[in-house]
């Protein structure tokens, strides 16, 4: 049924497969760099060859992560052949079938997924994404695998050098019953140099660090290290094919709305901003007069944006906003470290400009910087200090992607101001 031979794998891969015995086994390194198939492949082949007792367990940081990440490639023909018509999953139930024996699925974005393992008896585990999954869910995983020979398989990018995974398991290998293969692009022989060029394009900085060269590294220092006046400042704007607007969410801090603009020279433009702070104005503003306020600010631009993305936690004001009439209304995506990386990646691109006549934004991102505190944590993440239009920024910014990403790789054009 599975013929590795048949399937186009690399060297490191089948030998990261063979010797996939240890209680816990993971594969980290770069994305797209093999990993994820290999540590499927031995996943299934202990799924093939386990015994009746124990359960069988999926986890991920999310069931929709967990289809993603692991059944989509499972039921691809094209990469597992024959097996994949053994590969059952309906999407959004929370059991599987592979080669015959029922799999859980276990969603775990906080440490409240914890309590879903309590009393199991597991046999084998796949973890996707483990750097994503509290630290408590995956000690108490490794406790519920009791049974003789239980084995744990584990896939993620890499993170902070000083994270819970890399300082407890990898750096302990010598100690642990854990085998680990490090992973990088080069070891996937089955890329274009086309891809690996436009996939290279969208990671900067860190994020290239990590994800291309498959490093630990720590986050420190400014966010936008390569956020310079003399490239990304504009005083004059293109044509603009189309606007979207991000709003961060304040009271007793600033209040912070963005307008982005696509130009017809295949660029992203900060075009416009609103603010209002109430520290310095001595003046608190109801959800009622803010969006007044966005409004009469968008019709004396004579703008009506596509989609205005909302500070997620801003449940009242979204609701104000919503019953004032305002058109495309959303929730921000609120993915903090991903939005980081895409505006960076503009940023490093020169897709990225910010019109001068927006003080707050340019006040604020030569500043935005890692805190050294969830650093020492190893965790990623800004200090939330004087961040208000940066993040109306990344709202905007990270929520369009799907609409932006191809300028990343497409040559710039010209345009006429106006």
């Amino acid at each position: 049924m599975l013929d590795l031979d048949a399937l186009p794998l690399s060297r490191k891969q089948l030998r990261s497969i063979g010797r996939a015995t240890a209680r816990i086994n993971l594969w980290h390194g770069s994305v797209r760099s093999g990993k994820t198939i290999a540590s499927l492949l031995a996943f299934v082949i202990a799924v093939a060859t386990a015994g009746p007792s124990g359960l069988i367990i999926i986890c991920g940081r999310s069931l929709q992560t967990i289809e993603r990440n692991v059944f989509e490639p499972l039921q691809d023909t094209a990469l597992f052949g024959p097996l994949a018509k053994h590969v059952q999953h309906t999407r959004g139930a929370t059991t599987a079938t592979i080669l015959g024996r029922t799999v859980h699925l276990v969603g775990a974005a906080d440490t409240r997924a914890e309590g879903r393992l309590r009393g199991l008896t597991a046999q084998l585990a796949y973890v996707d994404e483990a750097t994503l999954i509290p630290e408590g869910f995956w000690t108490q995983l490794l406790a519920r695998l009791s049974v003789p020979g239980a084995r744990l398989y584990a896939t993620t990018n890499p993170d902070s050098p000083r994270h819970w995974l890399k300082v407890g398991y990898l750096d302990r290998a010598h100690e642990l019953n854990l085998r680990a293969w490090h992973f990088k692009l080069a070891d996937n022989p089955s890329l274009s140099a086309e891809y690996v060029a436009d996939l290279t394009a969208e990671y900067v900085g860190l994020w290239r660090r990590r994800m291309i060269d498959g490093a630990w590294c720590v986050a420190e220092g400014a966010i936008y290290d390569m956020w310079d006046e003399s490239r990304h400042v504009v005083t004059e704007l293109p044509a603009m094919r189309r606007h979207w607007c991000g709003i961060d969410y304040g009271t007793t801090n600033p209040f912070s709305a963005v307008l982005l603009g696509e130009g017809v020279d295949d660029r992203l433009y900060v075009c416009a901003e609103w603010r209002h702070d109430s520290r310095t104005t001595h003046r608190s503003m109801t959800d009622a007069q803010y969006s007044r306020a966005v409004r009469k600010w968008l019709d004396t631009l004579g703008i009506t944006p596509e989609w205005t993305f909302i500070d997620p936690s801003a449940a009242s004001f979204s609701t104000q906003m919503w019953q004032d009439g305002h058109p495309g209304l959303a929730r921000a995506t609120n993915d903090v470290v991903d939005g980081i990386r895409s505006v960076a990646a503009l940023l490093a691109a020169d897709r990225l400009l910010v019109h001068a006549s927006c003080a707050g934004l340019l006040d604020e991102l030569p500043g935005y910087s890692w805190d050294p505190k969830a650093t020492d944590r190893g965790e990623d993440a800004p200090l939330k200090i004087d961040d208000h239009s940066a993040d109306a920024t990344r709202y905007v910014v990270h929520s369009t992607a799907h609409e932006w990403r191809h300028l990343l790789t497409a040559p710039a054009k010209e345009a006429a101001a106006t």
